[in-house]
């Protein structure tokens, strides 16, 4: 395995559409794709994120990896076993909808209040290729969505209504910490 090189914002692939994943490139365990996955995986954990998308490791294909488990960065969230997404779809978002801070391994320097629908319905494949269908809500749905986004070209900053809202992680710290923290 090997770490890959986190795409920051500015990088052109991450306003880009990703591309489909051909699930017969998923059958062969040794593939390149397969190979990619873990990488990502740990790229994910070295870098402390919750989730990663392929276009935050420049490219521009429709994986996502999400893991969380008991991590200061994320206090009191309730654990996300690793998963691995391929051509993810939200197929559903509730109407209700939470603000909630976000940061991003792209534009690791920053938190934005962001509004976030509370639950989604996501249709995709495994790592394998098999058919997976997930109800979230809360943390895991605002995970969901934020990775999501980076295949459609969307970073979290599209989201904010309020861009008085957005801010150094320095500042944040000084005027913002005491509101609930989501960092995706």
């Amino acid at each position: 395995m090997a770490s890959l090189e986190i795409a920051r914002l500015g990088n052109p692939l991450l306003r880009q559409l990703s591309e489909p994943v051909d699930l017969n490139c998923l059958a062969d365990p040794n593939s390149e794709i397969q190979t990619f996955i873990e990488d990502m995986v740990e790229t994910m954990k070295v870098e402390g994120g919750v989730g990663l998308a392929a276009p935050q490791v420049s490219r521009s294909i429709q994986i996502v990896i999400l893991e969380y488990e008991d991590n200061e960065r994320y206090p009191g969230h309730p654990e996300i076993p690793l998963t691995v997404l391929i051509n993810p779809v939200i197929t559903h978002y509730s109407e209700e909808t939470a603000e909630g801070w976000e940061s991003c391994l792209s534009l690791i320097d920053f938190r934005g209040l962001v509004p976030r629908s509370t639950k989604v319905v996501v249709e995709a494949y495994d790592r394998q290729g098999d058919q997976l269908h997930i109800e979230a809500e809360g943390f895991m749905a605002v995970v969901l969505q934020h990775e999501i986004d980076h295949l459609n070209g969307k970073v979290f900053i599209d989201r904010m209504t309020d861009m008085t809202k957005l801010s150094y992680l320095k500042e944040f710290d000084k005027y913002w910490a005491e509101e609930k923290v989501v960092d995706v």
